[in-house]
């Protein structure tokens, strides 16, 4: 499964960016699709997650009722729509893709969100 990220720029505090993944290759493992991000000197940290068939969705609590995740299984490509952004949410995001619950296997190149203040 290859990942491909885009939908990353710069905006200002309180703006608005839609981030996409698009997915090949055997997307018919996939167990659920997700966005991490990686801050400057922080560690990868989890966003958010929605498994591929049944939609069910988890948000870190940073980004609870800013950011919602969507999925368009036809194209097998998820989106992710972020709102209010803050300078506290830039960051290098990357998108990954899990064949189980237990683990993302498969990881795209991030893409920069930087929210300027």
């Amino acid at each position: 499964v290859q990942l491909q990220a885009s939908g990353g720029g710069l905006v200002q505090t309180g703006g608005s960016l839609r981030l996409s993944c698009a997915a090949s290759g055997r997307t018919f493992r996939l167990y659920k699709m997700g966005w991490f991000r990686q801050a400057p000197g922080k560690e990868r940290e989890f966003v958010v997650h929605i498994t591929w068939s049944g939609g069910m969705t988890t948000y870190a609590d940073s980004v609870k009722g800013r950011f919602t995740i969507s999925r368009d299984n036809a194209e097998n490509t998820v989106y992710l729509q972020m709102n209010s952004l803050k300078p506290e949410d830039t960051a290098v995001y990357y998108c990954a893709a899990a064949a189980s619950p237990l683990r993302y296997n498969y990881w795209g190149r991030g893409t920069l969100v930087t929210v300027s203040s």
